[in-house]
């Protein structure tokens, strides 16, 4: 019977842990560790059958990353007639109120079995291990908790700019998830950075311009619309994520372009709509939670009830993403539009720095107001390409090769060497960032050419089809001219090195031997000195000119080695 008693003690003491979190232990004060995180959901698998926590994969934390499913029907897979909604935190541990907001939902969704039965409710408790690990004080510009994670995951990789590239093993793990899952909504939890407002809550979606009008038409139109009046009526009235660092916020600003290399921009790639909530940093902590927490469950009742529409705009989506032939590489915004929208702001004024006695910015909470600002939302595509048929990449890419079929890019190998007619781009300029960004020295401003040429492939070489639902994510990453493409992440920056020269004191002879036997190369080199009178006085230029001109120069130089089938 004391043996009895004991292990009843001690169950129960267990029990009562898992109910309540270091967030309501603390009245608000703290947030759960990472320990804690996953002991809270294990506990709930122990407990619901309807809830299942699984191990997805690796992270370079050296821990897994786990992923909360919640499906009443208990078969825990995406299914015929269930929406998938995706909800991701912790990318940024310093900024938890996802973390602790999913744990109060989720707890009480299980306990009062309100779970709608038409969605597959997929949570990330923290995504960032390594960063949650990482506990300390780092966001000095933030109003609580009392210590939490670190922006940079254990290598220092910030994972919100990681989703193209993946130099990460948290974000290989979480794109396999996120094509096993293939979401239709992702919600990401953030804390806001910048000025100072009434507005608790802010958040961003994927731009409307550049998701396929069945898919942006119900979000603007209905789900963003609906949310907002909710959000409102609950105490928590958004204002567009304040996209503003460089003015105070009544000037006005631009939606956020996100690029693919945010959670946001990546699953746009795959016509699943976006959300990126982000709450006041300088908000209390227990309003930023309860703010969260509202945003999710009333995207949730949305989501659940309009299903069935849904997954009918995802599929037209995906079937129009098939046979889509042009599609930009690059968004610019469209300044000629623009609306005016409702801001709750504080004015802004100057003072004396207690610091340097140099005037300072800061806003007035003595000083509300509300006022109608320009908010500038459309954007056009600046940079547009046509889709070949297929693109052709040699097996040595491997780093290539495995990004796209993790991705759910149809590859198939070739199955002899193949002599082939292919399209062939030439990198004739670029920008180069002069410092790293992210480990990376991220080109941009690519200028090419385009020649077709004659390749010798091999059998294993791959030929990628462009006839199929991943069409944007395999042209936006292999266009070099893509703003997050792999040419940009330096991912084929071994072609920009030339690796044979000439010795100009022999190759003197040579190239005079060349044009004496070319006429037209002398044709060339006479326009372009007539034409370049620095030119003209550089001897070693005109050597090279020729040079570059003759059969000794060598092909790849510069030459993009992804192919195009037109």
């Amino acid at each position: 019977m004391i043996r009895f008693l004991t292990f009843f003690l001690c169950l129960f003491a267990v029990t009562t842990s898992a109910q309540t979190i270091r967030y309501e232990r603390s009245q608000g004060k703290e947030t759960a560790t990472y320990d804690e995180i996953i002991a809270f959901y294990q506990q709930l698998d122990r407990q619901y059958d309807e809830a299942k926590l699984i191990e997805v994969g690796p992270t370079d934390a050296g821990k897994p990353l786990h992923l909360f499913l919640l499906d009443p029907d208990r078969r825990f897979t995406p299914t015929a007639g269930k929406v998938t909604l995706l909800i991701n935190n912790g990318i940024h541990p310093g900024e938890p109120e996802g973390i602790d907001a999913s744990m109060l939902w989720v707890r009480d969704m299980l306990s009062r079995k309100t779970l709608p039965r038409n969605v597959l409710l997929a949570i990330v408790p923290v995504y960032n291990i390594g960063g949650c690990l990482n506990r300390g004080v780092s966001r000095v510009n933030q109003n609580g908790p009392l210590a939490y994670g670190f922006r940079g995951n254990a290598r220092n990789y910030d994972l919100n700019r990681d989703f193209i590239k993946t130099d990460t093993e948290d974000a290989r793990t979480w794109q396999t998830m996120f094509q096993t899952y293939k979401p239709h909504v992702l919600i990401d939890n953030h804390t806001s950075n910048g000025a100072d407002y009434q507005h608790i809550m802010t958040y961003f979606t994927t731009l409307k311009d550049k998701l396929h009008p069945a898919v942006a038409g119900y979000m603007a139109q209905t789900l963003q619309p609906e949310l907002d009046k909710a959000l409102t009526a609950k105490g928590f009235e958004p204002v567009p994520y304040v996209n503003n660092f460089t003015d105070t916020p009544e000037s006005g600003f631009p939606a956020f372009n996100d690029s693919p290399r945010y959670s946001s921009g990546y699953a746009a790639l795959f016509n699943c709509i976006g959300f990126v909530v982000e709450l006041h940093m300088w908000k209390d902590y227990p309003s930023r939670v309860k703010g969260t927490l509202v945003f999710m469950d009333e995207a949730l009742r949305i989501v659940g009830r309009d299903a069935a529409t849904l997954i009918r705009n995802k599929q037209r989506a995906d079937e129009a993403v098939s046979t889509q032939t042009e599609f930009a590489l690059t968004y610019k915004l469209d300044r000629t539009k623009r609306d005016l929208i409702k801001f709750n702001g504080y004015e802004a004024r100057y003072k004396p720095s207690d610091v340097s006695g140099l005037k300072r910015l800061y806003y007035d909470r003595t000083a509300p107001f509300t006022k109608q600002i320009p908010y500038q939302n459309s954007y056009v595509p600046d940079v547009l390409v046509r889709k070949p048929n297929a693109y052709v990449i040699p097996q040595g890419w491997t780093a290539i090769i495995d990004r796209l079929k993790r991705n759910g890019a149809p590859l198939q190998p070739l199955p002899a060497d193949s002599l082939m007619t292919v399209q062939a781009y030439y990198i004739e300029d670029l920008k180069t960032a002069q410092r790293p960004f992210e480990g990376h020295y991220v080109h941009s401003n690519v200028a090419i050419r385009k020649e077709s040429v004659q390749i010798q492939f091999y059998k294993g070489d791959y030929l990628v089809a462009t006839d199929q639902p991943t069409n944007r994510y395999v042209v936006e990453t292999l266009e070099p001219q893509g703003i997050d493409s792999f040419f940009a992440w330096n991912f084929f920056d071994s072609i920009l090195g030339q690796k044979e020269h000439f010795s100009a004191y022999i190759f003197e002879d040579t190239a005079a031997e060349l044009l004496k036997n070319d006429p037209a190369l002398r044709k060339k080199l006479e326009e372009r000195r007539a034409a370049d009178k620095t030119f003209a006085s550089d001897a070693e230029a005109q050597l090279e000119f020729v040079y570059r001109h003759s059969p000794y120069y060598e092909t790849t130089h510069n030459r993009y080695p992804v192919y195009r089938i037109e």
